[in-house]
């Protein structure tokens, strides 16, 4: 029985991702050993700093990927909104899963919605692209920056001082936690990031044996809405550490695409969408994002990037 090595984060929650790969995988090739291998990644290291502080990129990835391509490992699964929109040479998509709900959710103490909470509730999130789309929405509450693993942030939430707590519905769903869910943010008033909800399995270009087994577990209308929204992301160069939301969402051969990008303190908000041909999804998410950055976009992403000292690293 030859044995495939698949690789993730530690995480509760990746652990969990990546055994619901796996036990897709054994469906499909039950004569395989699928052996789980933890990796310890960079943003893992770095929990307890905001990562818009952080210089660079893949901060969930770069280690994960780099085993891979020392043959360390024969696969690996990645939440698609970690994963640079630029892959390594030598590495692609195997694999895009069936996308669970992109969207956001509130977990709040008193079980509020969001426009119940009280002025100047403190709600915590890691997320610029968040705090800024929900500071639109909501000017008068005061957001903490809050990281770490899903689990750990839903400790925090009973054990400090906020009042509600951001996190995506994907996460959420996965470790079981749907009951303490306050409220499914909608997406006019906060797009997710790029690829939330989605899992990617990559792989070796080249590894053809492997490349056929995953393949199969590839889900075509959501990669094509990927297509879009990493194509967006990367016109402008954005990532974890810059405020701005995207959604595709595919239908029949027709991509429905959302973008918007806000400033910090959320009094900017540019919002654009497109439609066309699953063919040109690429395109689409291209011609959004510069219509965004011909509308002021360009010069919200620049002041958020002097704030926070982030500096776009070469590809």
């Amino acid at each position: 029985m030859k044995r495939v090595v698949v690789g993730t984060r530690g995480s509760r929650l990746a652990m969990h991702q990546a055994e619901h790969v796996i036990s897709l995988l054994q469906k499909i090739a039950p004569h395989r050993e699928f052996v789980l291998q933890k990796i310890r990644t960079r943003g893992d290291l770095i929990s307890e700093v905001p990562l818009a502080k952080v210089e660079g990129k893949g901060f969930f990835v770069k280690e994960i990927e780099q085993a891979l391509l020392e043959g360390k490992i024969d696969l690996a699964v990645h939440s698609m909104k970690d994963v640079p929109t630029f892959i390594p040479e030598g590495l692609k998509m195997g694999a895009i899963l069936q996308r669970e709900d992109p969207r956001d959710v509130l977990i709040c103490r008193g079980d509020n919605k969001l426009h119940e909470l009280p002025p100047g509730a403190a709600v915590a999130t890691g997320s610029l692209r968040r705090i800024a789309q929900l500071k639109h929405f909501r000017p008068d509450l005061v957001f903490l920056s809050l990281r770490g693993n899903v689990d750990t942030r839903m400790r925090k939430l009973f054990e400090e001082d906020f009042s509600a707590l951001i996190l995506a519905f994907a996460g959420v769903r996965r470790m079981g936690w749907l009951e303490h869910v306050s409220e499914v943010i909608p997406t006019g008033v906060c797009l997710p990031a790029a690829g939330q909800g989605a899992l990617g399995v990559e792989i070796r270009e080249g590894d053809r044996e492997i490349e056929e087994m995953v393949s199969r577990l590839d889900h075509g209308p959501t990669r094509i809405s990927l297509e879009a929204e990493r194509a967006f992301l990367r016109e402008v160069e954005g990532g974890c550490q810059v405020p701005v939301g995207v959604l595709g969402e595919t239908m029949g051969d027709r991509v429905f695409l959302q973008g918007v990008i806000c400033s910090m303190d959320g009094r900017d908000l540019l919002r654009g969408e497109r439609s066309g041909s699953v063919v040109s999804a690429g395109e689409m998410g291209v011609n959004l994002a510069r219509d965004l950055i011909s509308r002021g976009g360009a010069a919200i992403l620049e002041q958020v990037r002097r704030e926070f000292n982030i500096h776009e690293e070469q590809e």
